[in-house]
């Protein structure tokens, strides 16, 4: 197996916080979240808040046979798309300058937009009344549904709009599941040039979790905050924390290999260490979390990187703000970090903007990467208080001095999935 470097040359983020990486970074500096009051119809008052993107521009440059299909994508998948360009953008390279066959694309997709069934209402409404006309249901469903509904509902909605703009057609997927999806794709992304099959990569997250199918499904789980005090009831890893507020946004880093940016000098932004990857096998029925469900990912993410606790910086948790799995993330820190565990800056993101399902792994490596370069561990927004059992850990509602250069970023999904990352910070 190759062992090229693996750079980080462009980062991406249109989230609740701001568009663009600049706006969002300077509004996490000020302390600032994305999370608001938007009321909905028939909602329970709790389920009013949410992180919802302000209007954007797309920007010029789109070619006119694209911009017809990209009408059908989804709401997220146009926040992914923002994400990319920007992450493309920032990167400042040629792209002529690279084979379309040497350029990957790895999309992690939450976006649930357009899941539910309300666009065969108006046919099934014609069926109300008697017996069911099969002549009249199939005439109902030809002139009342309309015909690309399949395309704007799959979760896969943004990759081939994405790939045929970016002509990237090196490997590729689009992983069509929800956290921990951006560890996933940033895996995959890293591998496909560190093994020479790609020179460049792409990695794009894309979520939305504020409408009314994905909002029912979380709150039937019992997942979702009372939001009691409003926005800032979203507090990881705090003792009064009970549960998330869910989001929508778009996040992208861009990747090149180590010779291809030195190359042509570029500017260095980060450059991954080591992934894990690990899942735990539940019994029983019900939404259920591991007891230390990213312990096992953590160490494999550390031993691939080379790096022992004693080497990080800070660690960046999920923290979905639920009871059970913040414990979880907790005692697995705990477990693999020892005694070290205490000296160890610990940082919860997802206030800033909400849970943005596959985006939000991405956004956190984006928002690591920002933070080591200024030298800052960022504050965990509306912590005051730790369980007894994690006193001794050091997570902050003010942001940390940070001392050194890499950091680790973990996530988990339901099913005892579990995606470590680790980064090293560069500038």
């Amino acid at each position: 197996m190759s062992e090229r470097q693996v750079v980080i040359t462009g980062l991406g983020l249109v989230t609740p916080l701001g568009i663009g990486v600049a706006e969002n970074w300077a509004k996490l500096r000020e302390l600032k979240t994305g999370i608001s009051y938007h009321p909905q119809e028939n909602y329970p008052e709790f389920l009013h808040y949410s992180g919802k993107v302000r209007e954007f521009d797309l920007g010029d440059g789109i070619p006119r046979k694209l911009a017809k299909e990209m009408k059908f994508l989804t709401r997220g998948s146009l926040l992914g798309f923002a994400a990319a360009r920007e992450a493309l953008s920032h990167a400042r390279i040629d792209i002529e300058g690279v084979s379309p066959g040497r350029r990957a694309l790895y999309i992690a997709s939450g976006d649930t937009t357009m899941v539910g069934y309300d666009f065969m209402y108006p046919a099934t409404r014609d069926l109300m009344n008697g017996d069911v006309d099969l002549e009249r249901l199939n005439r109902a469903i030809l002139e009342k549904v309309r015909p690309f509904f399949l395309l704007e509902s799959i979760k896969n909605n943004l990759f081939s709009c994405l790939s045929a703009f970016l002509e990237f057609m090196g490997p590729n997927t689009s992983l069509a599941l929800d956290s921990p999806g951006g560890g996933n794709a940033l895996e995959l992304a890293w591998r496909s040039i560190r093994q020479g099959q790609a020179d460049v990569a792409m990695v794009v997250g894309c979520g939305n979790w504020i409408t009314e199918i994905p909002v029912y499904e979380m709150e039937g789980l019992g997942i979702l905050s009372r939001c009691k005090e409003g926005a800032p009831s979203f507090r990881p890893f705090d003792r009064r924390r009970d549960g998330f507020i869910p989001g929508e946004g778009g996040a992208a880093v861009f990747l090149e290999a180590g010779e291809v940016a030195a190359r042509r000098g570029a500017e260095l932004y980060g450059k991954i260490r080591g992934v894990g990857n690990s899942t735990a096998c539940l019994q029983g029925r019900g939404l259920r979390v591991p007891d230390r469900v990213s312990a096992e990912s953590i160490r494999s993410a550390l031993e691939e990187a080379g790096v022992g606790p004693g080497d990080l910086a800070f660690i960046c948790p999920h923290g979905s703000g639920s009871q059970k799995g913040d414990r979880s993330e907790l005692r697995s820190i705990q477990e693999v970090f020892g005694h070290r565990a205490s000296t160890m800056p610990i940082c919860g993101l997802k206030p800033y903007t909400g849970h943005l399902g596959a985006a939000s792994d991405i956004a956190e490596f984006v928002f690591g990467i920002k933070a080591g370069r200024e030298r800052i561990v960022p504050a965990t927004l509306n912590f005051r208080e730790s369980e007894r059992e994690f006193e001794d850990l050091r997570i902050s509602g003010s942001h940390q001095p940070c001392a050194g250069t890499r950091f680790l970023s973990t996530s988990y999904g339901m099913g005892g999935q579990a995606s470590s990352t680790v980064l090293e910070v560069v500038g």
